[in-house]
């Protein structure tokens, strides 16, 4: 049945679809409506579950690695300053190996103050041991969500599933909404590999040597690297019961085109549209940053002639992170010139015009690509 519903509506559906077992969220905008409905479902017994109110994000996190610990599908949402507060808690639920699913609705941080959309607060925890997918509409944060419960249990580690702030979490699309039934048949009750016990007791993250810290840190690394093929099973069962297919990666139009134009969230839908008046640039939407997947980038990029890669975030005293990532893939073929754009900071509108006006750019052989990279202001300033 398909509805006209907001992204965080698509969000609450979602986690409720995956039957959690415990819910434990501090409200901040643009997350707040999310945890608003499932408060309302657990209320009116839509939602068996136990529903814990907290006093701030540390705390909610906190929550979730308990109840996560003691064997139960444990599900959570944030935004920006409440993300950042969580951070200390990231690194206990992945060295604990806690499936743990968490929307993140990205917002810009302060300061100065603003409640607007980029992807700083989800990229600053990019290495603290988590899952990232970045959606571009309701129907993949839906979708992605269940998806993410199934390969968090599997690999044992936490997913983060990343919306953006009112262009997405508040902005209405029609999204697909799955039977219960094909919703358990995928995703079926989980059984967790171990747990708190009385019966059968076990320590949990106590302290350990350096030769066992060292090994547990290897071994989250070498799960990591096996969360693409995994990715790529569970999106072909996916396709199986539902009809929507979702890689880590993405190319539109030819491997070989004179120009790969690098996005990801809700920029790919607008890119989309622009690059059908270029019939030599490809669009390459990376969904999945964590782990990055660096052989499939370089596959799947190594004939373009140039790549123009646009970043929602930046990493001061560096560059782009995506773009950044997509270097790092390139490393070891032949060279090509990567463009790097800084577009959508804080919420600044990311136009069909200003994405011409990238690949304009990038398709001048007279522009330098190695210096630095171009900020949309910038951009809206050359002639």
């Amino acid at each position: 049945m398909r509805e006209l519903i907001t992204g965080n509506m698509a969000v609450a559906l979602a986690a409720k679809f995956c039957r959690p077992e415990v819910i434990s969220a501090y409200p901040i905008t643009p997350q707040t409506t999310i945890i608003e409905y499932l408060a309302k479902m657990v209320a009116k017994g839509e939602l068996k579950a136990e529903y814990i109110k907290v006093e701030s994000e540390h705390s909610a996190m906190a929550a979730c690695i308990g109840a996560a610990a003691a064997g139960c599908r444990v599900f959570t949402a944030t935004s920006s300053q409440g993300l950042l507060l969580m951070h200390e808690m990231l690194f206990q639920a992945s060295g604990l190996r806690l499936p743990i699913v968490m929307v993140n609705v990205n917002r810009a941080v302060g300061a100065p103050w603003t409640i607007h959309t980029d992807q700083t607060d989800s990229m600053a925890q990019r290495d603290t041991g988590w899952i990232q997918f970045y959606c571009e509409d309701g129907q993949e944060v839906l979708d992605m969500i269940i998806q993410g419960f199934k390969i968090a249990e599997k690999i044992s580690l936490p997913v983060m599933v990343i919306s953006e702030g009112f262009i997405l979490s508040h902005t209405t699309s029609p999204v697909e909404i799955p039977e219960q039934e094909k919703a358990d048949e995928f995703l079926p009750p989980y059984q967790p590999k171990w747990k708190l016990d009385t019966d059968n007791p076990m320590a949990f993250g106590g302290h350990a040597s350096s030769n066992i810290y060292s090994e547990l840190r290897r071994n989250i690394q070498k799960s990591m690297e096996e969360v693409g093929e995994i990715q790529m099973e569970t999106a072909s069962e996916f396709f199986r019961l539902f009809g929507r297919k979702y890689l880590p990666v993405e190319v539109e139009g030819s491997l070989d085109s004179e120009i790969l134009l690098v996005t990801s969230g809700t920029i790919s839908g607008t890119a989309r549209e622009v690059i059908k008046n270029y019939p030599d640039v490809s669009l390459m939407k990376i969904r999945m940053f964590r782990p990055f997947p660096y052989n499939l980038v370089r596959k799947l990029s190594c004939h373009a002639k140039k790549i123009a890669v646009i970043d929602r975030n930046i990493s001061f005293g560096s560059r782009g992170i995506f773009a950044e990532s997509v270097r790092s893939s390139l490393y070891g073929i032949p060279p090509r010139p990567v463009f790097e754009f800084i577009f959508g900071i804080g919420g600044e509108d990311v136009t069909p015009e200003i994405i011409s006006k990238a690949i304009d750019f990038t398709a001048d052989d007279s522009n330098p690509y190695w210096l630095k990279p171009i900020w949309q202001k910038e951009l809206e300033g050359m002639k």
